[in-house]
């Protein structure tokens, strides 16, 4: 069979969801940080591609409020403030705790097997002196949306991977920093616990886990001031604009009306 019969042709639209699917996995995962500045001509050259479909895949982030294009056309990884932080935690504790709970009830052999070669790959990085953080980060990833998929709730598995997209920039922080969590393994801890509940299908004991792994990272991230200056540049952005200085011929007329 000629070759031209077993490939399908790549179309704009195609490089455009192929961009799209590599973009948003790098901000899920923790690879791009808050604040990073992106150039479409960059990735273009880092894919291969033109930056049309660059562009279209970009956009697409941007509706999804996973980018941010600022006024002068410039476009970076959002910053976050405090308020939707600790919004996004509180919103995460509960959907991916209805997703951990139904992982403990569903959960199969070889799905637990998996989890558990992550886990122990988890545990191996996170010993080492320096831990790689980009390692670090995609196997955390990877070991929470394993649990996930094992719920069997495709629209579930929707609407987390929609909040880490917002969140993920920001959510490995401690990780990605080499934190004194990462020196005292405290996810590699929870990770164990969330581990030894969907073995035993405890699916309370598994919620419990992922809540102290949530809420352990998210304390560590509120208290390193990393959000603290998205809040202040806010702060900045609301202020009315400072008033411009007078021209000569306003401050005469201002002369003027006094005297009269």
């Amino acid at each position: 069979m000629a070759l031209n019969e077993l490939v399908t042709p790549l179309t704009r639209q195609t490089l455009s969801r192929d961009v799209y699917a590599q973009l948003r996995d790098l901000l899920i995962t923790g690879q791009m940080m808050p604040g990073e500045q992106i150039s479409l001509r960059h990735i273009a050259a880092a894919l291969g591609v033109s930056v049309m479909p660059v562009r279209e895949a970009v956009h697409r982030l941007v509706a999804e409020q996973a980018l941010e294009l600022t006024p002068n056309r410039a476009l970076h990884v959002p910053t976050m403030r405090i308020s939707q932080f600790g919004e996004i935690t509180q919103i995460r504790v509960n959907v991916e705790g209805l997703a951990t709970a139904q992982a403990a009830e569903r959960i199969a052999d070889d799905e637990w097997q998996r989890l558990a070669a992550l886990h122990a790959r988890f545990a191996d990085e996170m010993d080492k002196v320096r831990p790689d953080g980009a390692k670090v980060i995609a196997m955390n990833q990877a070991f929470h949306f394993a649990i996930y998929e094992a719920a069997r709730m495709p629209m579930l598995l929707k609407m987390i991977e929609t909040l880490w997209l917002r969140i993920g920039p920001i959510l490995n922080y401690d990780l990605r920093s080499g934190s004194k969590r990462v020196g005292e393994r405290v996810a590699v801890k929870h990770h164990g616990k969330l581990l030894d509940a969907l073995r035993k299908h405890d699916g309370e004991a598994a919620c419990a886990a992922l809540r102290g792994d949530i809420e352990s990272a998210a304390a560590y991230i509120v208290s390193a001031g990393v959000l603290v200056s998205a809040d202040a540049a806010v702060a900045a952005s609301d202020a009315p604009p400072a008033p411009k200085p007078a021209t000569p011929r306003a401050r005469r007329a201002k002369a003027a009306s006094a005297k009269v």
